[in-house]
């Protein structure tokens, strides 16, 4: 069993070293996360604390999915708001991540789902992610109900430095209720 919960910035300064093993696992595995292989644990570790502030102010909401056995981090999903005044009805979707001890428990279908309602109810209509074409998370978001808009060439390089295509998506989320807060 897991749970799934929205990580404040000192939850996730307290769940660095967790969020640093699922990044070097899954960069490991070969995803195309913006990190090379072999990724360090205390850069991972570093890189996760590094987020605190953007955390702390409302410009990234972060969830972890928490084995219940152990707490430890399962998996993880970001969401950064847009910050232009023409752009905050929408959100940028990243770092979607399931260790591979967890897979196959549809922990990312669940961390995604709570990410597209936390922004619906928070009045985000629109949702936008890129994602390595051909990879098992491409054909996760178009079973997720997400709309393939186009591939980039040659747009990312996977940890061992090759490019690869990247896929883009785009989720349009239901209407906000009357007075839906603000996103942050």
């Amino acid at each position: 069993m897991y749970t799934i919960e929205r990580l404040t910035a000192d939850a996730l300064a307290d769940s660095a070293e967790h969020l640093a093993a699922l990044l070097v696992d899954t960069v490991g595995a070969g995803a195309s996360l913006g990190f090379l292989a072999p990724l360090d644990p205390a850069e991972a570790s570093g890189w996760w604390r590094s987020l605190a502030p953007d955390v702390a102010a409302g410009r990234l909401l972060v969830w972890a999915a928490r084995a219940e056995a152990d707490g430890r981090v399962a998996g993880t999903v970001q969401l950064r708001p847009a910050a232009s005044a023409n752009g905050r009805h929408r959100g940028e979707v990243a770092k979607l991540m399931v260790h591979r001890a967890d897979r196959g428990q549809r922990l990312a279908g669940r961390l995604l789902a709570a990410l597209e309602a936390a922004g619906a109810g928070h009045g985000l209509r629109l949702l936008v992610l890129d994602t390595e074409t051909g990879s098992p998370a491409e054909r996760m978001y178009a079973a997720a109900g997400w709309t393939r808009v186009g591939t980039v060439p040659d747009y990312a390089t996977d940890p061992a430095g090759v490019s690869h295509p990247t896929t883009l998506f785009f989720k349009a989320l239901p209407p906000p209720a009357d007075g839906a807060p603000a996103l942050g």
